[in-house]
């Protein structure tokens, strides 16, 4: 469904020539229709990536049947054909805009990463700039909240699994509990509780956070967490601390759904409505639930001994039963693949939903309907401000946490406030008239 393009200028298309094994797969009576269509128009929507993600400098993509040109050169921003920006949400940043925003220019926003990344997107006045959203949370126009997981049969499938009565035997070497995280002192504070964990029950911790076990050189580099060999590691311990970097509704990633895979039992924190998620009631050990990191410790040292109880929380991967509907569907109705050459991935997906909604309102345009509106919620991004462990000491708060990620996220709220102000002022504005208008929100 993608067209190179070579330029175009005031509407006009010029096509390259195309090299036939380019189309194997598509039906020659509907590529020659959509050619002669992109022949005999000369006018087609832009679609101008302002963050520039994909790196095409022109493509024509079409997307069932609409036809959009996908672009990153900004010289198109006031081509009367353009019609939507799109933005990538980390590279989303307030040096430049593109303002004056006319009232045909709907803007995109696509973020499937951590809020640590850029803040200032989860709060209401930046988020409910946008019209249409592709984000991890299920309320988003586009949810990519199972981006992490490739299917249903990866997480049912044995090919990891290790025994119960070899990984009692690698008891005697392995502790019960493996952590590994190289990326420490995130927002969710996850150091913190492992650190206190660790007082109670024997952890071992691969990565460089809170690291007391070394990899095999091999695996050491980065790359190497989606290798068979480390994977099989992993397999062999009957609990991991599945905890993520942040904690915000849909959030989730490998760290849950690598543990499912290999059969061992995740201990979660992230999500705070993960248990829609979960593949079964009895799946995973959620830290939310325990008090301190005491009384989680005293839970697993209790199913550590406890064969039957232990193997409960596996019987769902045993028997091949996900029961959560939620689940299943997600997987079955996303209409985009994870490491899938023969599904769209979700960037493609992402401009087409945008493509055929500019298309949706040039044929209402035509027929004299005013243009449908689509706006963005604060639930298609949500994450509370970062908090401390209930457990912790005040005299042991001065982590990063209460350092860095706590001021980030209030300064974002006012950042968030002054970029609004600005964008509806709806004219250019320098770096020093945003933070001048941020400090004053500071001061008030």
């Amino acid at each position: 469904r993608k067209i190179k393009v070579s330029s175009l200028q005031d509407g006009s298309l010029k096509l390259e020539e195309q090299q036939k094994h380019a189309y194997q797969f598509f039906n020659k009576q509907e590529l020659y229709s959509n050619t002669r269509r992109v022949l005999d128009a000369d006018r087609y929507p832009i679609l101008l990536w302002w963050s520039p993600l994909t790196g095409e400098t022109g493509r024509l993509g079409q997307c069932g049947q609409d036809v959009c040109f996908f672009t990153i050169k900004r010289t198109y921003q006031h081509n009367h054909m353009t019609k939507a920006f799109l933005f990538y949400g980390t590279d989303f940043n307030i040096d430049s805009l593109p303002l004056p925003r006319k009232r045909h220019h709907d803007w995109a926003l696509f973020h499937e990463e951590s809020p640590k990344n850029n803040y200032k997107l989860f709060h209401k006045p930046t988020i409910t700039l946008f019209n249409h959203t592709a984000t991890f949370s299920r309320h988003s126009h586009l949810p990519l909240t199972t981006q992490y997981l490739e299917g249903i049969e990866v997480i049912k499938s044995l090919r990891y699994m290790v025994p119960l009565q070899k990984k009692n035997s690698l008891r005697k070497g392995l502790a019960p509990l493996v952590y590994v995280q190289s990326d420490c002192d995130p927002p969710s504070d996850r150091d913190s509780y492992v650190r206190e964990l660790m007082s109670y029950i024997q952890v071992d911790a691969y990565g460089e956070c809170l690291h007391n076990r070394d990899l095999p050189q091999h695996l050491k580099n980065p790359a190497a967490m989606d290798d068979g060999n480390f994977y099989r590691i992993l397999a062999q311990y009957k609990f991991i601390l599945a905890f993520e970097n942040a904690v915000c509704e849909d959030y989730i990633t490998e760290k849950l759904w690598r543990p499912l895979k290999l059969g061992v039992v995740p201990v979660y924190y992230g999500s705070p409505s993960i248990t829609d998620w979960l593949p079964s009631n009895k799946s995973a050990i959620l830290v939310t639930r325990f008090s301190h990191p005491r009384e989680l410790a005293h839970y697993i040292k209790a199913l550590d001994t406890n064969d039957k109880e232990y193997e409960a929380y596996l019987e769902w991967k045993v028997k091949g039963a996900i029961s959560n509907q939620r689940l299943l569907a997600a997987i079955q109705e996303r209409k985009w693949g994870v490491q899938d050459i023969t599904q769209d991935n979700y960037i493609d997906v992402f401009e087409c939903m945008v493509c055929n909604r500019v298309w949706e309102n040039i044929r209402r345009q035509e027929k004299g309907l005013p243009p449908r509106r689509w706006n963005a919620q604060v639930n298609h991004l949500s994450c509370p401000k970062p908090e401390a462990f209930l457990f912790s000491s005040p005299n042991i708060r001065w982590t990063s946490l209460q350092e860095m990620w706590i001021p980030s996220f209030e300064q974002s709220k006012k950042e968030a406030q002054a970029l609004r102000q600005l964008v509806e002022r709806n004219m250019n504005f320098t770096a020093q008239e945003f933070w001048t208008l941020v400090f004053k929100e500071e001061t008030r």
